[in-house]
């Protein structure tokens, strides 16, 4: 059995679109993790930028189950002493309504030079508009 290899500029990536609207917040990350690495394909490298584009639509009306609304904490330090922020999901859905998603996709992807270059292949929308029609986005059930 011979390993593929295949070259970052002539892989074929696709676009897929998710609804989240409903949906787990976990579920609808960890799927679009999963697409951004590309390990639904058969050429699918560690050490390599093979995954395809998601858009995700409806963000603002991901779910989360139980309590977890008003007891997640999101954390930010500002730099200062002193200055460690924290906020809830309900707050941090309400000012960024992508966020809460953005944060969820970004721990699940590799660290370093290669999840950074992943994360900016998907892109989050709170509403249901996006400007990405002219790719002709595949939608994707989660």
């Amino acid at each position: 059995m011979k390993t593929i290899f295949v070259n970052e500029k002539d892989a074929v990536r696709k676009w897929y679109v998710i609804d989240a609207a409903g949906k787990p917040l976990g579920r609808v990350a960890a799927k679009a993790a999963a697409m951004l690495r590309g390990k639904n394909k058969i050429t699918y490298t560690p050490n390599q930028e093979m995954g395809d584009y998601i858009v995700i639509v409806n963000a603002e009306k991901v779910a989360v189950s139980g309590s977890k609304a008003a007891n997640k904490m999101y954390y930010h330090h500002t730099g200062y002493v002193g200055g460690l922020k924290s906020y809830t999901f309900e707050k941090k859905i309400e000012r960024h309504p992508d966020a809460p998603l953005m944060l969820a996709i970004k721990g699940m992807l590799p660290k370093g030079p290669l999840g950074r270059k992943l994360l900016k292949n998907v892109k989050v929308y709170a509403g249901t508009a996006h400007p990405h029609a002219a790719q002709n986005p595949i939608p994707l059930e989660v």
